[in-house]
This record gives structure tokens, sequence and C-alpha cells, in this order.
């Protein structure tokens, strides 16, 4: 009876069918966690996800920026629900007041806070003023271990541990219905409150609840809690964003390990520290307040958000038809996890002492190394720990493949490196060949040819089709990855049929191995100093690297000395003619071989018959086996005595090799690193592919998909050349058509539209009025938009690069009037009443120093601006709380002060001063624009510019606001 084929020899079919369906297995396993929200058919232990999503849906019934009247009404509806929560706990009084001591929750209504701040002024440039009137919502749940008394109505430092901040920001951009940005956070906070008041789940730490107003506008809300005195309280802090609208919250970034722990204990954790890094090197231009909280106030904490798809952010599909409850579940679980951990902390970890100028006592923490796996466990350990294991595994790593390569040389069983060896007889030396040199450099070149391609696709899209990623991302994907695994098996493939070699495999991953060892000293580096956490990733790839290609060295044992392999291929030529000494291809050889091969045709296959069968065929993709020269696997069992296969052409002592550790090989090679870095790879598509419409170059996008492609599937390279023809010709399929459709495919759609900002500025002195969009300049898309609208049909389009929005282009024309502020009476034109939208009044100090009084008013909002032409070096305004907490200008001054009221239609009175440019200067006056915004779009006809936009644009367009404001209207001054 005939053994069966083994089923994971090291030939054609097993490696191609094992290699492929892991390959195929994971990526599908990946994509499934990764697009997947789990779905929760019931509410979490305490909190009720019907009517956090019945909330939800009254928050995002409108537009509620802070400049809108429904935004009042939103908060109005806030306090209405919390204290609904606290009255079905029990807890009826609950307002801030002396007469209520020792209350298990506290509402605070701020309408007194209000910060003066600076931000900008980097890099020599004047930066942007702020006056800010807060009015967030603090309700703050009483830890069983706080001071019992009324602490946080004294201006000082509360004592003990601390407390826990969680925060969202309950307003909207004035494009946006804020589902996801940020009204799944805030619906998570109500519920959070709930939670932690209902029976027997009071925490141990305090929890500050934060709804703040003002957010989207300049982190506003943020500076104002920070005027407040409970801003001391809490030590930690979770902040709940969102940057897209549904799909899974991931956690962005964290301060340090510790905080990073208390994610951990989520059930769904997702989240790499990767993104941490891209925001820390500035890579992620985006702001929230977990900056405040953290840069400004000290605290330790996390910023969790949702993040795509980026094209429906701050746009009207930023609702709920567009997210679903498992969305807001996977928030609301993971803040509930990480609220828990934090409030059940009762260690010091979080305590420290003398903290800087207005920053609480929060200890110092470590930085961290953070990441999960499927979306069900997560890994967090510190970065000191990563380099201390990085330093180890570079000085390991290398030691053991030395000492390996020693023991091989000192028991002659090194054929790596060795092109001969030789053979002692009575008659003299001769040298055998060995053909150990056979394909060292074929790996290398065959990376640099499959790289060249993947890059050069990169700047092929890029050049012909840029913005081909916004919606078809998996596209670009599947081009990058069949070209280069084609590629790499054409080389290698072909390499093999003309120069095959057992050591193939071997040779390829000594290239990976030193490959990675290289680049793990530079990112061991980085770990140390600019302390970048992303390295996990290479640490992992390279352990797994080095423990596969220590396998494959350890496989060289099974190899015969070369000493004996000489010995038999000498020997063996004597027995058929021991005049002669046989070499490679002389008659003696072959006489000996037919004779053998005539003697194995009638053999019956035994136990030690090779399973590779007695056949020799080579066809342009297949290879069988062949029978060669016979040779013992030791030292006593002659050659001639027992029939010994190879595979193909290989070297003649390639037949004790192991032919089924390769399968160890490639699960240690490949498994795990795709993992981690698939993950990331899914991680940054999802963050970035949408980001060309907001300004970002595409190319370093396709760049990274380029390197992304080559890293996931390099642990293919050792196997490619056993591959057989049928999936590499599927790909070369796959890459024409995936080229063809990313070349020439619209890149936009309904579900993936191009973003334009919209802005309308109003010259109130001469009533001209401007519309903008802003948008990609390159290519037809923004003309072609813009040309869609009657208002713009006849018009000569002034398109320039725009000042406000970097690498983006803004086309303005005169458009329909905005009706902002009611008339008195419906048929006069609005125009005729744009002078009465703004009052200013701006006067000179009479001494004549560089100091100058505005009042400032405007009908129908609560912001206005003043705009200088010079920088000013300081400013007041009547009311301010000027405590000296933050500075109010920049170093190189400020070129514009924004003014936001908690009421309308008020006037503010402020002074200003600025730096005379030299002696003698000081008659120099000020001149500029005063402005006022309006932000509320919610009733047709009040922007119509806006209205005939979003009537008349392409489907593949969305509108979103360029600035604080959708109309500014404006008047000039000089002093």
């Amino acid at each position: 009876m005939k053994l069966l084929r083994n089923p994971i020899s090291f030939t054609p079919v097993p490696v191609t069918v094992i290699t492929s369906f892991v390959y195929a297995a994971l990526i599908i396993a990946l994509l499934v966690v990764h697009h997947t929200v789990p779905e929760h058919s019931k509410s979490l232990a305490g909190t009720n996800l019907t009517e956090a999503w019945l909330d939800l849906q009254t928050l995002t019934d409108g537009f509620h920026p802070y400049n809108s009247r429904r935004n009042d009404w939103i908060r109005d509806w806030l306090l209405t629900r919390i204290e609904a929560i606290l009255a079905e706990n029990g807890i009826l009084t609950s307002s801030a007041s002396l007469e209520n001591p020792g209350s298990r929750a506290v509402i605070f209504s701020d309408i007194q806070s209000n910060a003066s701040f600076a931000e900008g002024g980097r890099e020599g440039t004047p930066g942007i003023s702020v006056y800010f009137e807060g009015t967030n919502i603090i309700v703050y749940l009483r830890g069983s271990e706080d001071d019992p008394g009324e602490w946080y109505l004294k201006d000082e430092n509360p004592e003990g541990k601390g407390g826990v901040l969680v925060n969202a920001h309950y307003d909207s951009v004035s494009t946006g219905f804020g589902a996801t940005d940020d009204g799944v956070g805030v619906v998570t906070i109500l519920q959070l409150i709930k939670f932690f008041l209902s029976k027997d789940r009071q925490p141990k730490k305090g929890i500050v609840a934060l709804l703040n107003n003002g957010e989207e506008d300049f982190l506003n809300g943020a500076w104002a809690f920070a005027k407040h005195p409970i801003s001391r309280f809490p030590h930690t802090f979770l902040n709940l964003e969102g940057a897209g609208a549904g799909g899974k919250a991931t956690l962005f970034r964290s301060t340090d390990t510790e905080v990073t722990r208390a994610y951990g204990n989520s059930k769904y954790p997702f989240g790499s520290v990767v993104s941490a890094d891209a925001f820390q090197r500035g890579v992620i231009r985006s702001s929230t307040d977990y900056e405040v909280f953290k840069d400004v106030l000290g605290m330790r904490g996390l910023d969790v958000a949702f993040m795509e798809p980026r094209a429906r952010y701050h746009t009207s599909q930023d609702d709920t038809r567009h997210t679903n409850k498992a969305s807001l579940n996977h928030m609301l679980s993971a803040a509930l996890a990480t609220v828990k951990s934090f409030s059940s902390d009762t260690s010091s970890a979080f305590d420290g002492q003398s903290p800087e100028k207005g920053k609480v006592a929060s200890g110092k923490g470590s930085s961290g190394v953070w990441f999960d796996l499927f979306g069900s466990a997560f890994a967090v350990f510190r970065l000191r720990t990563l380099f201390a294991l990085s330093v180890t595994l570079l000085v390991v790593a290398p030691l053991t493949l030395i000492v390996i390569g020693v023991v091989l040389y000192k028991v002659d069983r090194l054929y790596l490196f060795s092109a001969s060896t030789h053979h002692h007889h009575t008659e003299g030396d001769d040298t055998v060949a060995i053909q150990g040199w056979r394909g060292l450099f074929r790996y290398p070149i065959t990376f640099l040819l499959a790289t060249a391609a993947v890059i050069g696709l990169a700047f092929l899209v890029k050049t012909a089709n840029p913005y081909i990623m916004v919606s078809s991302p998996y596209s670009v994907w599947s081009m990058m990855i069949s070209s280069w695994i084609f590629v790499s098996w054409v080389c290698l493939r072909t390499a093999d049929s003309l120069r095959p070699t057992a050591l193939q495999r071997t040779y390829t991953l000594f290239w990976m191995f030193l490959a990675g060892w290289l680049v793990l000293i530079v990112t061991t580096v980085a770990e140390r100093n600019p302390k970048i956490a992303g390295g996990y990733l290479i640490f992992f790839d390279f352990a797994c690297i080095y423990l596969a290609t220590t396998v494959s060295w350890l496989e060289l044992f099974g190899l015969p000395r070369k000493s004996v392999y000489a010995d038999e291929i000498e020997g063996n030529a004597n027995e058929v003619n021991p005049t002669a000494r046989s070499r490679p291809g002389s008659a003696a050889e072959e006489e000996s071989a037919e004779s053998r091969t005539a003697e194995n045709d009638g053999e019956e296959a035994t136990e030690t018959t090779s399973l590779l069968g007695d056949r020799e065929q080579r066809t342009t993709f297949k290879r069988y086996t062949s029978p060669h020269r016979p040779g013992p696997t030791d030292d006593i069992i002659p050659k001639s005595k027992t029939n010994r296969l190879i595979y193909g052409s290989e070297q003649p002592w390639s037949h004790s090799l192991p032919s089924s550790l390769w399968f160890l090989e490639f699960l240690l090679l490949a498994v795990f690193p795709l993992i981690i870095f698939g993950q990331v790879a899914l991680l940054l598509t999802s963050a970035t592919f949408q980001t060309p419409s907001d300004g970002n170059d595409p190319l370093p996008i396709y760049l990274l998909t380029a390197t992304l492609t080559v890293i996931l599937f390099a642990p293919l390279s050792p196997y490619l050349h056993r591959y057989t023809y049928h999936i590499p010709v599927f790909l070369l399929l796959v890459f024409i058509g995936a080229t063809i459709y990313n070349l020439t495919a619209f890149p936009f759609s309904p579900n993936n539209r191009l973003k334009l900002f919209f802005l309308q500025k109003v010259d109130l002195d001469t009533g001209v009025n401007a519309v903008s969009l802003t948008g990609i300049g390159s290519g037809p898309y923004l003309y072609d938009a813009v040309s869609s609208l009657p208002s713009a049909a006849g018009q000569r389009l002034s398109c320039t690069p725009s000042t406000r929005r970097r690498d983006l282009t803004e086309c303005s024309w005169h458009g329909l009037p905005p009706c902002v502020v009611p008339e008195t009476h419906p048929h006069i034109p609005p125009e005729k009443g744009y002078g009465d939208w703004l009052t200013f009044n701006a006067t000179r100090d009479p001494d004549g120093r560089t100091e100058a009084h505005f009042y400032v008013s405007g009908r129908e909002t609560r912001a206005c601006k003043i705009v200088f032409n010079r920088p000013i070096s300081d400013f007041s305004v009547d009311g301010a709380d000027d405590s000296g907490r933050f500075e109010k200008v920049s170093e190189h001054g400020s070129k514009e002060l924004r003014l936001w009221s908690r009421t309308w239609d008020r006037g503010w009175n402020v002074k200003v001063k600025w730096e005379a440019d030299g002696e003698g200067d000081g008659g120099i006056g000020m001149d500029g624009r005063v402005v006022c915004l309006w932000s509320d779009a919610n009733d047709m006809g009040t922007i119509p510019a806006l209205d005939e936009i979003r009537r008349f644009a392409p489907i593949w367009v969305a509108v979103t606001k360029s600035q604080d404001a959708l109309v500014e209207g404006s008047k000039a001054f000089l002093v």
C-alpha cells in the first residue's frame, strides 16, 4: 500500500493552499472585526439604551451651534433631563447650595464662568485672542470617600486624591446635526449619571459630568470650565468626541500608561497608540477638549472618539440615520468601564505634589504602549518596557544566529555561504561543489523591484486620479497588493527555474532578519527620544522574523556533514568506475544514475520511500521531484544502498532537509505581524482616506498604503517561489481591473461626498456680499459644483488659494443676500438694512498712547470679532475674569479678538493695546474691521445662498462651514 503524500510538505500545492488560506482567513477576520460594531440585544446593567437613543434623536433634531437659538433650547432640555434622572433616584434638591449639604448629586448651571485666552502664535506669527462667556452644565456625583462638605463652592483646591471628569460638548457645527459629534457623547454622559446614581452604585471617587458648550468654535467650553472652582477637583478625565458618523469609538490618544489601563477594562476595546503618535507629530490636524484638560489643567486622561467616515463629519449626514444603536452602545460600554475603573481607584497613582501654576496635582504617569487585538483584548504596557525589550532583542537575536552558525560550522553542516568543500583521499584533495551561495541576493533584488512597482503605482494614481481613495480605498489596496505579490512571484519563480536552490527560504529569512534588525535600531532610538510608541509594531514583527529565522537555521542540522557529502559523491563515483573519479555530468556519474533509476523503477514503496515520488518533469509553472545522486543521511548508511530524492534540480545534499518545518516558520513569521499591522492598516485607512477633501496631500496616503502593503505581504516572500501559477495569474487579473478602475473612475459618490466649505461675507459699509466655496483646487470638481448654482451662472468666478484652509482653493461670486437679521417689513430687501446689523464705536486714547476703546454690538447674534491689521499686545473686556491664570495674548501678539456672549444682542466694551513700531511712533494708529457672525441655518430662507447649494449642488457634494460663522458682516475702522 502506497503512502499518502505529506499534506504540509514544502511543495507547490501545500504551500500555495496553506499560505493563501491563512492570509485570506486573517484578512477577512480583520475586515469583519474592523467594520462590524458588536450588537447588543439589551442594555448594559444600570443603563437604558432605548432611552439614550430617543435622547439622541431629540438632541439632533436640528443644527445647534453655540450661536443659535436652538442651542439655548438644547441647554434647557438637558437640564430638564438631568433633573428627571435625579428625581428617578430620589434626589429632589440638587442645585449648588449651602442649604443642601452632602447631596449625592449637584447640578451647576454655569452662567458665570468666562475665559480670556490666546491660541496660535507659533513660529513667529501672531495668534488669536478669545473672550468667551460659558453656558456649561456640570453635574457633580459625590463619591463615597469624597469630602462631605460643600468644598465646590469655595475658591480653593479641594483636599483628597481628586475625582474623575467625563466630558462631551452639546453644541454642534452650523452645518451638522451632531449625532456623533458629539450627541452620542452627550447621551452617554446622561446614562453614566443614571448609572452612578442608581442604588448600590455610588462611586468611591467623585465624578464630574461636564456637558460643555462651544467646543466647535475654539474649544471655548473647556476653557470656560477651567475657570469654574470644580475644575480643580478631577485628576483624571475621559473625553468623548466624534469625527465621523457611526462605526466604532476608538481610543485616539492617552496621556500615560496608567490611565490607559482603565480603558482596557472595556469589553470591546478599539485603538492603537499609533494614532496618538500621529497627533503628537502633527500628522493629524485636529483639536479636542483633551488638549485643554491635559495641557492647561494638568489632568491625565483619554480621548475616545468616532473617526469614520470622514466625509460625513460636520455635514448634514452626521445624523441618527447614518449611525445606529450599536455605535452608541460601543461608546457607552467603553465609557462606563473606563469611568468605573477611574472612580474605584483610590490609590495614589493619580495624585502628586507641587503642580505647575493653575494645574491640578495629578502626579506624573509613564509613557505607554497600547493596542487592541480583534476588538476583544487589549494590551497595554510602559514604553520603557518596550525599550528594554527592544534593546534585549537587538542583542540576543544576532547572537543567537551567530552561535547557531558557529555550531553548524563546527559540526561541518554550514552550507550557507559555502561554494564548495574538500574531499580528502589517498590520491590527493578534490573540491566538491556545494553551491551554497546560490540564491543569496535573490530576495533583495526581488524586494526592490516589487516595492518599486507599488511606489510607482502610488505616484501614478496621485497624478492620474488623486482622489479615488476618497470613495474606493479598497480598490487602491487591491491594486497595491496584487501588483506586489505578482511581481515578487515572477521574480522569485523565474530565478528558481533558472538556478534552483534549497536555501531560498533560509536566505530570504536572513535578509528579512537583517533589514528588521536595522529598522529596530532606528525605532529603539525613537522610543527613547522622541518617545514614539508605535515602534511596538516593529518590535513584534522583528521578534517573529527572529523566531522564524532561528527555526530555518536549526533546520540545517538535518543536513549531512559536508565532508560526508563529499565522500559520498566521490565514493559512489568510484564504485561505478574505480579508476576515474566522477564529476557532475561525467559519463561514470550518468551510468551510475541510470542503473539506480532502473533499479528503483521496480522497487515497492516502503516507509523509507520518498513521498515526493520518482519522476522528473519541468514545465513553465509547475515542478515535480526528480532523482539525484544517492547519499546517506549519516556516516553509516551508504548512499548507494538507499533511495534519496530531492526537489527538482536543487542541490543533491538537500534531500535530508525537513519537509514540514516551513509551516511552523510561516506561522511564526506571518500570523501575529499580519494581525497587528493589519489592524493598524485598517485604522489608518479609515482615519485618512477621506482627508484629502480637507486639504491633505493624497500622495502620503498612497505611499502609506504602498508601505503597509509591503510590510503585510513580505512574510510570503520565503514561499512564493513554490507557488503554483493559479493565484498569481488571478492577482494579475485583479491588478489590471483595479488599476483601470483607479485611473478612470469618478472619485466621489453620494456616500463618499466631496466636502466644500461655505462662507458668505457681507461688507456692511458698501452692501457688497460674496459667497465662497472652498475645496480642492486640482481637477474640475470645485468649478463644476459652483457652476451648477443658478446664482453663479454668467458670473466670472474669483478662485484663489485659500488663506483660511491650507492647500485648498477658494472660489467666490456675488451671491444671494442673507436674511439673518429680520427686517421690519417683509418686502424691504435685506441689503437695505445692512447698516443696522452691526453697531460699533472706536476711539483712540486722548493722550496719544497706543490704546483704543471699542464698543461692539450685533443684532440676532452673540458672536463678533475685531480683526486688526497690526498685532495687539493686550486687551480687556468689561466683566471679564482677569485673574491672570491664562495668557490672553500670544508671544507675538494677536491680530484677531473673538468675542462670545451668553446673551443675545448684547454689546462688548473692549480695550486694546498695541506696540509702537519704534521711537517716536507713539502716534501710529490702528485699523482693521469689526465683524459680527451669524451661524443659525435651521430655517429655510435665512441664508438663501446656503439653501441654494444644498438644493442644486451635485449629489456628490457635501457642504460644511468654513469658519465659526456661515455669514460674516463687517465694517471698517480706523483709530
